[in-house]
């Protein structure tokens, strides 16, 4: 029996979790749980998994899941306090860390400090403060495993291999809503637009993310710590079939894939159970019913976001953290209308050329970088709409 915290139960991943830990009910157990706003969705998981410690991001909404979880047995906690609690709670052995964005930092990193495995979901971790992570996961002796379909693929192609011989990582995207729209006509489309992504099935941010391509540049930079690989090594693909979710070329000219319907149970319930594998319920591929699959580079005129990714890793230090921020503010701005799509790459842009990078010794400077790029790209923001 594996017990898990999972932080960010009611988003698409926790979700996902859930359901793999109701179809295991022998192999998982749930101590923990964590949501934002949506309290409903959470009371409701609270009485189907009864979690030890049940705690939400804001300490004003204490009272209201008080009030939809009448008489159950389950300490219910608010703010980041809550949030840790729920991470280092005693009997838990694994963390799953699905928040959405930097806010998930801070119960992560106390998750490895108290000695929890991680089922990483949240790229910004890794994103934002990549090496003084893995020098904690090294440092407490925790397991790393990924989730994200792409990562857990190249887990999966580099296993039983030797990490010298690998000469190039190839992470697949789907091209998002907007791979066959013409640059030029970026500047009309529409939140609605932008949601709606031909493969997947995500959280708005996340969705966004994928319609700029900012989520693929996001992902470079964690496989470049996940894996020990340069960043010079980390190439991306547009594959638009969402098939193979990612490959590993070795230094002999092979190279290995991983192949799969898009569903995010697989990926999710490799990290719970590896080195195990169980039945997930996910539809297996038949390759007959493709007429073929295909791949080509990014149009990085077109997405923008690739690009600067690549950029805030090549100057490195504070610039990750400044720019993953900046893009966390700008999308913000443009799910609540006050932008345009083509301006969240500019945003970032403009936030990135005002800092100047510099080096992050603790958890709380990669915090500091965070809160100024935020501030920054709020400035850039506001400049934007007037």
């Amino acid at each position: 029996m594996k017990m898990l915290s999972i932080l960010g139960s009611t988003g698409s991943i926790g979700v996902s979790t859930l359901e793999i830990v109701a179809a295991y009910p022998d192999r998982f157990k749930i101590v923990a749980l964590t949501a934002g706003k949506n309290l409903e969705l959470f009371a409701r998981q609270i009485r189907q998994f009864a979690p030890a410690i049940a705690a939400v991001a804001s300490p004003d909404d204490i009272p209201r899941l008080q009030a939809l979880c009448p008489g159950l047995d389950v300490t219910i906690l608010g703010g980041e306090e809550g949030l840790i609690a729920a991470a280092t709670a005693t009997d838990t052995e694994m963390v799953v860390a699905a928040i959405v964005g930097a806010a998930g930092l801070v119960p992560t990193a106390a998750a490895i400090r108290a000695g929890k495995d991680i089922a990483l979901a949240n790229k910004e971790t890794l994103v934002t403060a990549g090496r003084l992570f893995m020098d904690m996961v090294a440092e407490y002796g925790v397991k790393l495993y990924p989730v994200d379909s792409e990562h857990s693929a190249v887990f999966q192609s580099i296993e039983g291999h030797r990490s010298q011989d690998i000469s190039k990582i190839i992470l697949t995207a789907s091209g998002g809503p907007f791979l066959n729209t013409p640059v030029q006509q970026l500047a009309q489309v529409t939140v609605a637009d932008a949601l709606n992504h031909p493969n997947w099935s995500m959280g708005k941010k996340i969705s966004i993310d994928s319609a700029t391509m900012m989520n693929k540049g996001l992902e470079v930079i964690e496989a470049r710590w996940l894996f020990n690989v340069p960043v010079e090594k980390i190439d991306v693909n547009i594959h638009p079939q969402s098939i193979i979710h990612s490959m590993v070329e070795y230094i002999d000219g092979c190279v290995i894939a991983q192949l799969g319907s898009p569903d995010m149970k697989a990926p999710i319930a490799y990290a719970l159970s590896y080195p195990e594998r169980v039945a997930t319920g996910v539809q297996p591929l038949d390759l007959t019913t493709f007429s073929g699959l295909t791949f080509f580079k990014p149009d990085t005129e077109k997405f923008r976001c690739l690009e600067l990714a690549y950029r805030a890793m090549g100057e490195g230090e504070s610039m990750p953290a400044v720019m993953n921020a900046a893009n966390e503010i700008a999308v913000e701005c443009f799910l609540e209308g006050r932008i345009g799509f083509i301006q969240i790459a500019t945003i970032i842009e403009e936030t990135m050329n005002a800092h100047h990078a510099h080096p992050l010794a603790s958890i709380e400077e990669v915090l500091q970088a965070d809160l100024w790029g935020r501030e920054m790209a709020r400035e850039i923001c506001l400049k934007q709409v007037n």
